[in-house]
């Protein structure tokens, strides 16, 4: 069912909205084959993986048989239309500008008596980067993950992607990864995938950190391996919330919602805040209208069965914003008439696009930010993914005996404090005589 709901700040308690806003990236379900799965990884290694990819994907593969080689690369690339390979270039020039240009840069500042501190940077040496393949292969993803990781310097970029039956990933998902610098290239998926680059075994070497999105699976097996490696965040069923004026036809908005509702899941979520009634009900006819005329309107309806598409008609566009705020959702675009100002007001939301112009498919494909991004409400508490995830920040102090000396009793107070006598010795005694 497709709801339309009158929501304020002054009564934000509707049962409807409350459910709609609560939403977790950790089912049970998904939680317990995670753990039993990466356990029997990290006891058996490639017989492991091995099992679990002739379980879950179907594909009866050695060990050897893991990789996809040069060979297959270059048969993917040459199975590749020519159009799409100028979409899949544009899509990496994009992205790798726009990756450069967001790398953060080193930094030098002066201390009181002539030293120096600050920060540098330097690239993870072994990363690793998943890439969905099952309900649509991801070659987007390609592009959105590996690319930056080059960007960010990093040698050894390892792919994981699920491959089917068939054992052959998606030849477009393939000349992506290659493109964008992948340097290892894995036909394995799910949580096998996620334990394999997490542990390593004897044919795959281990990674520093794992990147990408994924299914309640691979997201819970990304949980439970931080600590063994880092990873960016975690990340549940794909979700927009579009705050809308009456200004962006409706028949544009409706398109909007729909794009993130096709994902396949059936938890997505897709929230309209508009302060306008009528509109509302106009959205509502057009979401309804052109779903029918899609090839995935299944999907899209297992999510209006679930009420993962909702409505609001909030008094202002302002308190429209605080709803966002709330959601904290994946995608959020403003499609208003003033929306560069209204953005000021954005705290929680993994990525915005701003304007009738800015469809979220752009972010998705081609704009230059990674669609890479935190869901479930953890746009409260995370970034999407950036170059800077692959590398590691150093700060670095270069005192001069004269700002030693003026800090030396300041040192020698805490550790006082702290019992830690070694620690003001450290210091006092390159000023004894």
């Amino acid at each position: 069912m497709l709801r339309i709901i009158d929501w304020s700040a002054a009564k934000p308690q509707n049962r409807f909205v409350t459910k709609f806003l609560a939403r977790s990236a950790f089912p049970e379900e998904a939680e317990k084959a995670a753990a039993e799965v990466l356990a029997d990884i990290r006891a058996d290694g490639d017989k492991a993986v091995a099992h679990y990819v002739a379980k879950f994907e179907g594909a009866q593969l050695t060990p050897k048989k893991f990789r996809v080689t040069e060979k297959e690369l270059a048969s993917a690339e040459a199975q590749v239309p020519p159009a799409l390979k100028r979409a899949v270039k544009d899509a990496y020039t994009r992205v790798m500008r726009f990756s450069k240009a967001s790398l953060k840069a080193p930094w030098t500042m002066k201390t009181p008596r002539g030293g120096s501190a600050g920060e540098f940077y330097s690239p993870m040496d072994r990363v690793g980067v998943y890439v969905p393949g099952g309900t649509a292969p991801l070659a987007s993803t390609s592009v959105m993950t590996v690319t930056l990781a080059k960007a960010a310097g990093v040698k050894e970029i390892v792919a994981c992607t699920p491959a089917g039956p068939t054992g052959t990933p998606n030849p477009v998902l393939l000349y992506a990864l290659k493109l964008a610098g992948a340097t290892e290239v894995y036909r394995v998926g799910g949580i096998q995938a996620i334990g394999l680059m997490a542990f390593g075994t004897k044919s795959v070497k281990k990674v520093q950190k794992i990147v990408g999105p994924g299914n309640a699976f691979v997201t819970a097996a990304k949980r439970q391996v931080y600590g063994y490696v880092g990873i960016d965040q975690v990340a549940g069923p794909s979700e927009i919330a579009v705050l809308a004026d009456g200004t962006v036809s409706a028949r544009w908005v409706a398109a909007d919602l729909l794009s993130q509702a096709e994902h396949g899941s059936g938890w997505e979520k897709s929230l309209l805040v508009t302060q306008s009634a009528s509109f509302a009900q106009e959205v509502k006819r057009e979401l309804l209208e052109q779903t029918k005329s899609l090839s995935r309107k299944a999907l899209i309806q297992r999510v209006l069965d679930r009420d993962g598409v909702l409505f609001c008609v909030t008094p202002t566009l302002e308190e429209g914003l605080e709803l966002v705020n709330r959601f904290a959702p994946e995608h959020f675009e403003i499609m208003c008439k003033d929306a560069l100002k209204l953005m000021k007001g954005v705290r929680s939301a993994g990525a915005v696009f701003a304007g009738a112009w800015t469809p979220e498919s752009a972010g998705d494909f081609v704009a230059g930010p990674s669609h890479v991004l935190p869901t479930g409400g953890a746009a409260n508490m995370f970034n999407g993914l950036t170059p800077d995830d692959f590398r590691r920040r150093h700060s670095f102090v270069a005192f001069t005996k004269d700002d030693l000396d003026e800090t030396k009793d300041t040192i020698a107070a805490f550790a006082q404090v702290e019992g830690l006598d070694a620690h003001g010795r450290a210091a006092s005694i390159r000023f004894e005589k």
